[in-house]
């Protein structure tokens, strides 16, 4: 028991729970604001609230642009492109279940690519448990996709995420490996990557939406929640898990987003869980569990060469 990181246990439960309440929160959002625009307000409540703390903590500083440009890129993959594709889809009639789904299929993206970027190979055990993830994410959407009205085209909105936000990890992660690069304080990164996203979403919030809005009450405790528990609170905590496992570990917590996800909309909107989410979701844990866990390290005689 003495070797388990409870830390990191927490951070883990806790960005899994907070970054899948995002889909759930911002479909409950789109009634009263329409994509660009919702997010236009999310991220003005993200900006104010982490300037406020910067100035009151003074710890805020303006960046040179040397500092700034890279947090404004990741800001704006990781925050812009990443819930823009994911709530355009959801607009489309793609459930949001099923847009947690495709969205899993980052971690293949990232296992793929980590080695070139940071140098950080993927082991076979790795591999072998994003495969079997991947299963596990593919089977309920083979079953629900047959029975939904949106168009299979709609379905690949969500892409825009995967690519997005792959990206931006691992943009991240070969900052983090580059000696020579200042580090800039999480807080302060994440305020720049907030301001950033707020600065791009000015032109099609106001040009496609002309920044309508109804500023009902539920309106109001949804953008909050979206605002301080997802963007501060789980990009806060996917960022600290990123600097203590690697980045195909911190990937593979996204094969838990489809099960929490319906679970959630299940309970907010009435989305029936079928048999074969279930079978996924067993199929998704053993998949993470082969990523995660290190047998070497339990089973010292294990014979199978996982590396």
């Amino acid at each position: 028991m003495k070797n388990i990181n409870y830390t990191t246990i927490a951070l883990i439960i806790g960005f899994v729970l907070f970054w899948n309440s995002g889909f759930v929160g911002a479909e409950y959002g789109l009634p009263y604001a329409q994509p660009f625009t919702q997010l236009f307000w999310r991220y003005f409540g993200v900006s104010a609230l982490l300037l406020a703390f910067l100035l009151i903590s003074r710890r805020f500083r303006w960046l040179t642009w040397k500092e700034a440009y890279p947090q404004f890129i990741i800001g704006i993959l990781a925050h812009g492109v990443w819930l823009s594709c994911s709530l355009f889809a959801i607009t489309e009639g793609v459930p949001a279940g099923i847009v947690a789904l495709i969205v899993s299929l980052q971690p293949i993206t990232t296992g793929a690519m980590e080695g070139v970027v940071t140098g950080q190979h993927t082991t076979k055990q790795q591999w072998l448990g994003l495969v079997i993830g991947f299963l596990g994410v593919a089977l309920p959407i083979i079953f629900r996709i047959e029975g939904n009205g949106a168009s299979f085209v709609k379905y690949l909105i969500p892409l825009g995420s995967v690519v997005a936000i792959t990206f931006a990890s691992l943009y991240q992660r070969q900052r983090q490996y580059d000696k020579s690069i200042q580090t800039v304080n999480l807080d302060l990164s994440l305020f720049y990557q907030a301001l950033g996203t707020l600065i791009v979403l000015i032109g099609p919030a106001l040009i496609f939406e002309d920044f309508k809005t109804e500023w009902t009450s539920e309106f109001v405790v949804t953008i909050s929640w979206l605002s301080v528990f997802v963007s501060l609170g789980a990009y806060y905590m996917m960022w600290m898990l990123i600097e203590r496992i690697s980045a195909t570990r911190v990937a593979s917590l996204f094969y838990l987003g489809p099960p929490v996800t319906m679970l959630m909309a299940w309970i907010l909107f009435g989305d029936q869980i079928e048999t074969w989410d279930i079978v996924g979701l067993l199929i998704i844990v053993i998949g993470l569990g082969v990523t995660q866990v290190d047998f070497k390290k339990y089973f010292p005689n294990l014979s199978l060469k996982l590396k």
